[in-house]
């Protein structure tokens, strides 16, 4: 069955954290692990985040001139494709290993569909340094979209149509990097 928004034809109705099901956009964004400064925005109305890290790259590229040396995601964004293409120009992705359907089955092993790239990834994943890396995502991650929600308003969107949506998700990220910069940099006395 098809879920569409009656108010909002460019929504989907997706299901929310409480477990019910609105009228929604998918709002990512990136971010800097050293200074946290938002550096991408992404608004799409499909509910899953798998085909977004490709996207997210080329636009904090884009941004920055800087392809990121490391990426940290959430399990929702692994995808083995994206996850290919990152290792293959150079970008080390750490991203949670999917636990297999088998409870048998070695997550770190290499299955059928590995490249060498994604075969890297999940090697990395095993060892202990890149599990200690990857908990850095929550800190940083978590802490903008907190920040974002309880200070900036990010609630419910008093807006409609991916474009406006977007808007809303730049002045977001523009006010916390402007507020993030005030803090770093010493007013003149």
């Amino acid at each position: 069955e098809r879920r569409v928004s009656t108010t909002d034809p460019e929504a989907r109705v997706m299901k929310m954290g409480d477990g019910g099901w609105r009228p929604s956009f998918n709002l990512q964004f990136a971010q800097d692990t050293k200074e946290n400064f938002i550096v991408g925005v992404g608004v799409t109305n499909v509910g899953s985040d798998k085909s977004q890290m490709l996207p997210m790259c080329a636009q904090v590229l884009a941004r920055t001139g800087v392809r990121p040396r490391e990426w940290l995601v959430d399990g929702g964004f692994v995808k083995l494709a994206a996850i290919h293409e990152m290792e293959a120009k150079g970008t080390r992705v750490y991203a949670p290993v999917p636990k297999p359907r088998d409870e048998e089955d070695d997550p770190y092993a290499r299955k059928p569909k590995d490249t060498d790239e994604t075969w890297r990834w999940r090697r990395r994943m095993k060892t202990e340094s890149a599990k200690r890396k990857y908990r850095q995502r929550g800190a940083h991650a978590e802490l903008v979209n907190a920040d974002l929600r309880a200070w900036r308003g990010l609630q419910q969107l008093p807006v409609r149509g991916e474009s406006k949506v977007r808007t809303v998700g730049l002045w977001m990220a523009l006010t916390y990097n402007l507020l993030k910069w005030t803090k770093l940099v010493p007013m003149p006395a």
